[in-house]
Formats: structure tokens, sequence, C-alpha cells
């Protein structure tokens, strides 16, 4: 088989895949007689021979697939017109420090918050895939250890977290969550406890937001 017999077939693959497929995975197309560098530059010169067009292959964590290019992914947004409502602000933050700071424990999250996170939120990004436990910390009570997944990159369209986008030490919360607001989905908004503070002034008016937010 000739070296564009080969793209021909990968191409095939890649374009009538539900999922992205790995490296390993598309060898096996060619009964591992192709070997893996050998696939990787042929997975680059088809990349760069679909650059420009209104669908682009792309790496991911978990392999190669073609989507929409984002230049043109605006005008489809018609077709398919119900949006779901973004996550609550607390699961946005949450997924938004883990994703930064991981590995980090429960308790991590929530001195950095300054509020308690519930269960709830933990298990709702557990159960879409984004994060999950890759450890425990070595200390009294041996807390989970939170990291993201393969799922969460591929879902935010990048293949290794320092693809993430660049954070200055100076900003705060709302530039994590700015970076996380891509990803959508259905989930309630939750009202945050407030674990501590030392300005009465601030504190009545974070209790006053999450009245708000409560009442809304």
């Amino acid at each position: 088989m000739n070296t564009n017999q080969v793209m021909r077939v990968l191409e095939a693959a890649l374009l009538t895949s539900r999922e992205p497929l790995s490296v390993s995975k598309l060898r096996t197309l060619f009964e591992d007689q192709v070997g893996p560098d050998t696939l990787r530059q042929l997975l680059e010169r088809l990349r760069e021979s679909w650059k420009g067009k209104s669908v682009e292959l792309v790496a991911l964590a978990s392999g190669w697939r073609f989507q929409t290019a984002s230049d043109v992914s605006v005008f489809l947004a018609s077709l398919h017109p119900e949006k779901p409502p973004k996550y609550s602000r607390a699961v946005m933050e949450t997924l938004a420090i883990i994703a930064y700071r991981q590995p980090v424990t429960r308790g991590d999250i929530e001195s950095i918050r300054g509020v308690t996170v519930s269960s709830q939120v933990i298990k709702t990004l557990e159960d879409r895939g984004w994060i999950e436990t890759i450890g425990h910390k070595e200390v009294l009570g041996r807390p989970a250890l939170l990291g993201t997944t393969r799922q969460f990159l591929d879902d935010m369209g990048l293949e290794t977290l320092s693809q993430l986008p660049t954070l200055e030490a100076q900003r705060g919360m709302s530039d994590l969550l700015d970076a996380a607001q891509p990803l959508e989905a259905s989930e309630p908004p939750e009202a945050d406890v407030v674990l501590s503070t030392t300005d009465p002034a601030q504190q009545a008016a974070e209790e006053s937001d999450t009245h708000e937010q409560t009442q809304g």
C-alpha cells in the first residue's frame, strides 16, 4: 500500500468516526504494517491538506478527529437552535481550579474559593467525565486528589493541559471562569456557603448575592 492509499484510508476512517481515533487504533487499519512515527507524519500531512477548509483535522488528548472550523461553526448554530443552559458558577469555578491547580483536594478548592464545595458539584463534574480521583494526599484522612480527564481535554478541544489559556498570577477567579466558559450543559444554579470573611461589608454583599442567586 503506497502513501496516497494510506492517507485515503486514514481520511475515510477519521471522517466517518464518531469519536477521536488514537494512533494505535489507526494502526490496526493496516495490521500494524505502518509504524507509529510514519502514521503521525501522515496525519500531519493530512492536517495540512485540510487547513483553510470548513472542516479541519485536530489532535486531541484521546486521538485525532475532524471537526468544524471555528470561523464557520457560528453559522451552523441555527441548525441546532436549542442551547443547553450553562453550568452553575460553583461548578465552573471548581472545574477551573482543578484544571489549573491539579492535583487538588476538596479542601484546597475550598481554600481558594472561600466557600464550601458541595458533594453535588464534585459529582456533577465526575458524572460528566471531566474530573476523576488520581490519588490521595498523604495527610490525616488521606483526602482524594482530583484532576481532569482526557474527556475534559477532548471537550475543550485540547491535546494537553499546556494548551489551556495562560493565566497571569495576579488575575482572579473571573479569569478562571472565562477560560472554562466554552463548556456548556444543563445544571441548575446553586448558592455558595461562605466559609469565612474578614470584612463585614463584603460578607453582607456576598450574602446578598447568594440570596439573589437563590431567588433567581
